[in-house]
């Protein structure tokens, strides 16, 4: 039980302005929220029993040392992905010919395929030895994110600055990945010089992925009316 709480309260942190997010939100803008969650449902069933099973064969191949060393670096990696944002492009939201339901859900795959929140699944699977609930819980993981994005997002727009959703999510991935590779890596590494160069790497890669090449705006361009989201992007 404890993996399929940690599995899905690492997927609605990472959920949170990723793609696959802001796609649901915009299919939502066409279809009923209902059909739109149901076509997130089977997609993500699908995509994350998919990564489950390549991490699961990870795990079962290259060493769990390893396997902790590279997912603490994984969560790292994360953080700076959720900091800088993701954009929804329209390619991602083109329109497919079926009904709303297996629509959402084909565009909700392929926009899954290579995602933060499926790569971030390879790794929780890899590290822990129960996909059933890793499957699980990553599933309503996203479920529960997409809905506060599609019932909560014009909400927290006019409520929440984004950039706060967004930085205190990172945070999140960074804290689980510098406690993993702490207790990851040889006793030798944690010296205090080593650890000073590691959070001067980490701080000017966070200033490079939040503030330098950061996307602002996406969540609520989507979320909001046009007049109240380039009133809220503007302030």
């Amino acid at each position: 039980m404890a993996v399929f709480i940690k599995a899905l309260l690492l997927v609605v942190v990472a959920e949170m302005g990723d793609k696959t997010q802001l796609l649901a939100m915009a299919m939502a803008s066409k279809y009923k929220a209902k059909h739109v969650l149901m076509g997130v449902l089977i997609a993500t069933i699908l995509n994350h029993a998919l990564a489950v099973a390549v991490g699961s064969y990870l795990s079962s191949v290259i060493p769990m040392d390893v396997v902790k060393i590279v997912a603490a670096i994984s969560f790292l990696a994360f953080g700076l992905w959720t900091i800088r944002g993701d954009k929804l492009d329209d390619e991602d939201n083109k329109k497919v010919k079926f009904g709303p339901i297996i629509t959402v859900a084909i565009a909700f795959f392929l926009a899954e395929m290579g995602d933060k929140t499926q790569l971030m699944t390879v790794t929780i699977a890899a590290e822990n030895q129960q996909p059933l609930f890793i499957l699980m819980g990553t599933t309503v993981g996203m479920l529960v994110a997409d809905s506060i994005g599609i019932l909560g997002g014009a909400w927290m727009c006019r409520h929440i600055p984004e950039i706060y959703i967004k930085w205190v999510a990172g945070i999140v991935f960074m804290f689980f990945g510098t406690m993993t590779l702490s207790g990851s890596v040889s006793a030798s590494l944690l010296n205090p010089l080593y650890i000073v160069l590691y959070f001067a790497v980490l701080g000017v890669l966070i200033y490079l992925f939040g503030v330098k090449f950061a996307y602002f705006g996406q969540v609520c361009d989507i979320a909001l009316p046009k007049e109240e989201a380039s009133v809220d992007i503007s302030k």
